[in-house]
């Protein structure tokens, strides 16, 4: 039993240090392309042994934070300084949108071509509840609807990839909709006529009209 406590205080305490290893890259202290300090002087700096500094070191290796080179030692890669989600969430609006365009545009055209009839259902459910959503003035509803509804649709495209890449993208659109305004469905209800004609775009087969209309609905911000 003490042998496990120690081992697990010991894990705890390289967790610890490769944190503030990461902490001073970002900080500046350890700069990209550079060497680290060696393992004397970093025993010294973080006041550990040996056999933490090294496991500290190797999961930072591991994450791709630092990296061993034969002949020159261990040095720092390049690391965005923030993960992209916050990135995404502190871009501007028109940046967003413009992604977010490329994306759909590509979705909605791989629809018309391999929608199948029971991606044509879930589509459909989802516009339903949208309408309902919109005749009961319920907000949350309406968000909830109207990202199911475009979710249906990726779903239905063909492609993994994006369909993955746009659901991590309704994080940012969900959002975008709390902050366009605080209260009410007036935007769900104005573009509601465009989602029941990409509807009836991806039922057709027409890509032209797919991409017409979803660039439509993204250049009126709705």
């Amino acid at each position: 039993m003490i042998i496990l406590k120690v081992m697990k205080q010991e894990s705890r305490l390289f967790e610890q240090i490769a944190l503030k290893i990461r902490n001073n890259i970002k900080k500046g202290k350890f700069k990209a392309g550079e060497k680290i300090p060696s393992e004397p002087a970093l025993m010294e700096l973080y006041q550990v042994g040996r056999s933490t500094i090294r496991e500290a070191i190797k999961s930072l290796t591991l994450s791709g934070i630092l990296t061993v080179q034969q002949g020159f030692g261990t040095k720092v890669n390049a690391v965005p300084a923030e993960p992209i989600e916050q990135r995404l969430r502190s871009a501007d609006f028109e940046e967003i949108n413009q992604v977010r365009a490329l994306l759909e545009q590509e979705i909605v055209h791989l629809a018309t071509q391999n929608r199948s009839d029971s991606d044509l259902n879930a589509i459909g459910q989802a516009l339903e509840k949208r309408k309902l959503a919109i005749e009961s003035e319920s907000r949350t509803a309406c968000i909830n609807a109207d990202i199911e509804f475009h979710l249906a649709i990726a779903g239905a495209c063909g492609n993994r990839v994006l369909n993955d890449l746009y659901e991590s993208f309704t994080l940012i659109i969900r959002d975008f909709f709390a902050k366009r305004a605080p209260s009410g469905i007036a935007h769900f209800a104005m573009s509601h006529h465009l989602h029941l004609a990409l509807f009836d775009a991806i039922k057709n087969r027409d890509a032209d009209m797919a991409r017409q209309i979803i660039t439509t609905i993204l250049n009126n911000n709705y």
